[in-house]
């Protein structure tokens, strides 16, 4: 059994199915799951009456009020859920978008810049160097989780609705759905642990002869799972300031990133960056310093950060 585990990621496929030329990945469809699982989760908050932090709030009904008063009431409280499930699928698709484009461009400019300057088409195209198709290999979490933020904002911005409140209301769904994302990374082959000599090591198509260990698998259940238990318990306590959930979330995830690194084998183009730490652990310890700084210059009152 225990060698059935060892070998099991030599053993699963990366491809789901192919399709004529279209080559399916359980990566491209982890992905989908996890948008779909959030989605899912959010619209079931809205459905039971789950409510923003702030300013958006269902009408509640009267126990005075008339029959027709009534049903005037309850068709308001349908037209506001309604309202809150469109707003919130167009925030999450311009968020999903958003992240991609960061993703990608972070990856480019901190994780391998020098290849792509000297190959730039690839940071567009699904082709290698040598013409075969590899899809747009290289997301960077930091780049992606900047570029939602700001694709989410400039979207709360245009329909004129409260950047924190709905940034809230997301959050605690969001970590199940990287649950998946990771899910997909070991499903993939790709961001592989350190050697070990542990039971917990397995052997990957990308070193057969080497146990490592299913980072990926640590990261899922840590970055992922544990993040979304905490958070999902946390949704709907009201006495939280807004933005708390989402101040939460990107220091929780930077602190547990930074741990999930030490089992993780750095990008094979940059190894340890600095001080034996990972781009990975830096980038963490960074947007932990920006968001402490942040908290900072809201404490002291400064416009810099009104994001309402």
């Amino acid at each position: 059994m225990h060698d059935f585990y060892q070998h099991l990621p030599e053993i699963i496929s990366p491809v789901a199915f192919t399709i004529k030329f279209l080559v399916v990945r359980w990566y491209s469809i982890m992905y989908v799951v996890g948008f779909a699982i959030v989605w899912l989760l959010l619209n079931w908050r809205i459905r039971k009456g789950e409510q923003l932090i702030s300013n958006v709030q269902y009408p509640m009904p009267d126990a005075k009020e008339t029959r027709s008063k009534k049903q005037e009431t309850k068709n308001n409280i349908k037209h506001t859920k309604y309202l809150m499930q469109d707003t919130i699928l167009d925030l999450m698709l311009v968020a999903f978008l958003g992240g991609t484009v960061g993703g990608r461009v972070g990856y480019v400019i901190l994780y391998n810049l020098t290849y792509f300057l000297t190959h730039p088409l690839e940071i567009i195209s699904p082709y290698g160097a040598d013409g075969g198709f590899v899809g747009l290999y290289g997301m960077s979490y930091h780049g992606a989780l900047l570029g939602a933020l700001l694709g989410a904002y400039g979207y709360t911005k245009i329909k004129q609705v409260d950047f924190l409140s709905y940034a809230d209301f997301v959050i605690p769904a969001l970590p199940l759905g990287y649950f998946f994302g990771r899910l997909g990374n070991f499903l993939n082959g790709e961001l592989v642990g350190r050697e070990t000599s542990s039971w917990l090591g397995m052997y990957f198509v990308s070193s057969q002869t080497v146990l490592r260990y299913p980072s990926q698998i640590f990261e899922a259940l840590a970055e992922g799972l544990l993040l979304f238990i905490v958070l999902w318990k946390l949704r709907n306590q009201q006495k939280f300031e807004k933005g708390f959930l989402l101040i939460l979330y990107i220091f929780s995830y930077s602190v547990v990133r930074f741990i999930c690194e030490f089992f993780r084998n750095p990008d094979s183009q940059l190894g340890y960056v600095f001080f034996g730490l990972t781009m990975g652990q830096i980038l963490s310890i960074v947007s932990g310093l920006i968001l402490l700084g942040l908290l900072f210059l809201k404490s002291k009152k400064s416009a810099i950060i009104n994001l309402s």
